[in-house]
């Protein structure tokens, strides 16, 4: 399994594009991956054929893992499958624990389930001890074995992938998922074998998406010191401009949403306060030179931040084409890593949903996030006066070891001025 990403730990095996027995060319497309944030093509490292999948469609493997072995068609493969691990990555080591323990087979008779484990014996003293026709064997490791007995499996039901034909515990995993697949959607069986029950709840497989934002919430809320800065900015001129600018879009058929103007002011802001443009690096603190704004959009499984770079050295028409695309190439989960890394600032705008205000997480090494909420018609007294203005509520999540209460204050200061007066955005 490789890196597919910088960010990647494991990945789940989307498509084989080709089988075992299959000859495959260096360069050639072997399997779709689905990493912590798009599905991307896994190629060929060498010339050969295919001659084993060890992990199959939908199952997961960590970085490093075999995932199959690409040989010449003669070639003793013993020695490599003995030692691969499993979808979770941890049968490697469990396997070779369990090898210090004297490898077991079950003997059954007709109409029986496995009676009786006794120790490991040549293939001659097995056949001797059990009459022709009368019954079977099966060879697993104590791992698998602890196992199936664990979720119900019938090792004698189960075909083993390891050295030998020996069941191992991938094996009694893809054997459980059968058995699951095949009970009637929403139901599962009674535990005393009656009728089968309706379940109260139901479980949700994991996403690498998924995995990955749990992962990188744990590592950012915990021990990354957020403190969090509350804005109001009135956003009629903003809305204004957005208008003048839609109306000479028109010809072009393109448009610009506020968001695009928000991202373009956030960059300006972050040039002229770079102590907020900046990381924690552990022993010091890296202040970036250029900025980077990444644009949180919602997917299926969860959260991704494209990455609009050199933002404050684009217009705000060319913000929106791209973030356009780059939201498009989201959904389809066709991101390349270039396009979901390196931000030096994130955006995370919840106001679609009316969201009047919330707080976001820090995305480390980033040292802010801006969680923009809704902009809305509310009153307010100007010149003694009751008017009604639209308005919006930003909050500033930021990570106390780079940023201090008053720096975070001057750029949101920065900010405001900036979208109730956008022509400050041009200086």
């Amino acid at each position: 399994m490789e890196a597919l990403s910088p960010t990647m730990e494991e990945g789940q095996v989307v498509k084989w594009h080709k089988a075992e027995g299959d000859t495959v060319a260096e360069g050639e497309l072997l399997a779709e991956v689905e990493t912590d944030k798009a599905t991307m093509e896994l190629v060929s490292r060498a010339t050969g054929t295919l001659r084993r999948i060890i992990i199959g469609e939908g199952a997961t493997a960590p970085v490093g893992a075999i995932i199959a072995v690409i040989g010449t068609a003669d070639e003793d493969l013993g020695d490599v499958v003995d030692v691969v691990p499993d979808v979770d990555g941890r049968e490697a080591k469990e396997e070779a624990e369990s090898r210090k323990e004297p490898e077991t087979e079950d003997k059954r008779g007709i109409g029986e389930g496995p009676t009786e484990t006794y120790k490991k014996k040549s293939d001659k003293e097995i056949e001797a001890t059990i009459p022709t026709g009368y019954g079977s064997r099966v060879k697993a490791s104590p791992l698998a074995r602890r196992l199936a007995a664990a979720v119900g499996v019938d090792l004698f039901q189960v075909r083993g992938s390891g050295p030998g034909g020996r069941i191992v515990k991938r094996d009694v995993m893809e054997a459980a998922e059968q058995v699951r697949a095949r009970l009637p959607s929403g139901t599962m069986a009674a535990a005393d074998g009656g009728e089968p029950a309706s379940p109260d709840y139901d479980d949700i497989q994991l996403s690498q998406m998924r995995k990955t934002i749990a992962h990188r919430l744990a590592e950012s809320l915990g021990p990354v010191p957020h403190f969090f800065l509350t804005i109001q900015v009135d956003m009629d001129r903003a809305g204004q401009a957005r208008e003048r600018i839609n109306a000479l879009l028109e010809k072009r058929d393109e448009r610009v949403s506020l968001n695009d103007l928000l991202i373009r002011a956030v960059a300006g802001a972050l040039r002229q306060h770079p102590a907020v443009n900046a990381s924690w690096q552990g022993d010091y603190v890296r202040r970036y030179r250029r900025v980077h704004v990444g644009v949180a959009v919602a997917v299926d499984d969860g959260l991704i931040t494209p990455v609009i770079r050199d933002a404050d050295r684009k217009g705000v028409a060319e913000i929106a084409r791209e973030v356009r695309m780059l939201a498009a190439r989201a959904r389809a989960k066709k991101l390349a890593p270039e396009e979901y890394t390196g931000a030096t600032f994130s955006i995370s705008n919840l106001g679609m949903f009316g969201i009047h205000q919330f707080t976001a997480v820090i995305n480390p090494p980033e040292a802010a996030i801006l969680a923009v909420g809704h902009v809305e018609e509310v009153p307010v007294v100007m010149g003694g006066q009751v008017v009604v203005r639209r308005r919006m509520r930003a909050t500033m999540s930021c990570d106390h070891r780079v940023v201090d209460g008053a720096v975070g204050a001057r750029f949101l200061q920065t900010l405001k001025a900036m979208l109730e007066d956008p022509a400050a955005v041009l200086l």
